[in-house]
């Protein structure tokens, strides 16, 4: 919970915690304690908080404090642009970033991104491709096909804006002059969704390829014992 103070600071408080002591902000039917975080953020937004993604944490910003963003952003760190609300907050997805990006790095061989087959890339020190290290930055996975063309992952766990472009264009730019001289370079944009603007600017970066996930989740009966 982000609260934008007068004197240019904010005031932050873990979610449950700033609901349980200030139970009148709490959206009708809502639970401090029974209720799943993402159930409150939710219900937050319908009542006019703004939702702001951060790499490790979600920030709801007290309403009428959104107009203040740039000032969270100074003291608190950049994130991305906030959260509308999309009307699919039932639709399930990872409630941290790094939480998407382990995933995907797991999984990446097994994963159809447009008839590639990636893996996690591995440099002459040993060193793999999650959160990669360069000199603009961590790369959230850095990848390579059979051929050792590299490509650049960018994660946001949420909606994707176009603010992802000039990220991913940094890092991929970094790969062209260092590890990948000689290799082509390729970006890929994962998340929840996809903006509309995000899909515009990629219109004029074609080596860049934009990507929506989805989670599932389902169990079976294991109860019965096999005799056989």
């Amino acid at each position: 919970m982000v609260i934008a103070k007068d004197d240019g600071g904010v005031e932050v408080y873990p979610l449950k915690q700033w609901l349980r002591q200030n139970p009148d902000h709490l959206p009708a039917g809502m639970d401090g304690t029974r209720n799943t975080s993402h159930q409150l953020r939710a219900a937050l937004r319908q009542a006019g908080w703004t939702m702001q993604e951060a790499p490790d944490e979600i920030r709801m910003i007290f309403p009428g404090h959104a107009a203040r963003i740039d000032v969270v952003d100074e003291v608190l760190g950049g994130a991305d642009e906030p959260v509308r609300d999309d009307g699919d907050e039932g639709i399930p997805y990872f409630s941290l970033e790094y939480q998407l990006r382990d995933f995907l790095a797991s999984n990446l061989p097994s994963i159809d991104f447009g008839g590639r087959k990636l893996r996690v890339y591995v440099d002459p020190t040993g060193r793999d491709g999650v959160e990669y290290s360069t000199a603009v930055g961590p790369i959230d996975i850095l990848a390579v096909d059979e051929t050792g063309a590299f490509f650049v992952f960018e994660l946001k766990r949420a909606q994707s804006s176009d603010r992802a472009l000039g990220q991913i264009a940094r890092y991929m730019g970094w790969v062209k002059q260092t590890i990948g001289r000689d290799m082509d370079v390729s970006g890929i944009i994962v998340s929840k969704s996809v903006s509309r603007n995000l899909k515009y600017g990629r219109t004029v970066i074609p080596n860049v390829y934009l990507f929506e996930y989805a989670v599932s989740f389902s169990v079976t009966p294991a109860h019965d014992i096999d005799l056989a």
